[in-house]
């Protein structure tokens, strides 16, 4: 069983915490992706893909260590926000939840590799990342956050309904490039190994 990690998953985790930087502030650019105080980004699709390419183990770890980089104060979130008071921010369980969104996406790909299996497990994952994240959401703005005017758990939804067909579509995708680098790896790996042993 591994335990340790090598380089190269050193590697692949550091790029994703950068995708994650990256993917959190396209609404930096592009200032109208902000629908009812919900910027539409690309985290969901990263979380999802690390999981399904780098493991539920190491996947979940990157996306902790990118929280927890945001959480130190490094402009890592949407808005090129950082700090410790981003806790408070109603959009912050979005940010934990890529922690189990790339868990449970890489761990039931784990179990069988085919390609129903990758774009249902990164739709299940999308699915984890909606229900923690609006659920925050929601608590956030009834309990510490000033909330909108006619604010309620219907709206909330409505909200997310405006990135559920991006991030649907993005999903799918995501299990389809992943399973696609797995065999290219997996092919490429096997190759290697008849030639050695010609």
């Amino acid at each position: 069983m591994k335990t340790g990690l090598r380089t190269i998953d050193l590697t692949l985790a550091g790029m994703f915490v950068a995708l994650m930087a990256v993917g959190a502030n396209i609404t930096s650019f592009v200032p109208f992706l902000v629908i009812g105080g919900v910027p539409i980004t690309l985290q969901t699709f990263f979380a999802i893909l690390a999981g399904a390419i780098l493991g539920s183990r190491l996947g979940a770890i990157t996306m902790a260590v990118y929280a927890f980089v945001g959480l130190a104060g490094a402009p890592v979130f949407s808005k090129f926000g950082g700090g410790f008071a981003s806790l408070l921010n109603p959009t912050f369980g979005f940010i934990l939840s890529f922690i189990l969104t790339a868990y449970v996406t890489g761990k039931i790909i784990e179990k069988k590799k085919s390609v129903p299996v990758y774009i249902t497990a990164a739709l299940i994952g999308m699915a984890i990342n909606y229900l923690f994240g609006t659920n925050w959401m929601y608590l956030a703005y009834k309990l510490w956050f000033t909330a909108p005017e006619g604010f309620s758990y219907q709206m909330a939804w409505l909200w997310m309904a405006v990135p559920l067909p991006k991030d649907i579509i993005l999903s799918v995708f995501a299990g389809l490039m992943a399973y696609r680098l797995e065999h290219r790896v997996y092919a490429r790996s096997q190759f290697r190994k008849m030639n050695r042993a010609a």
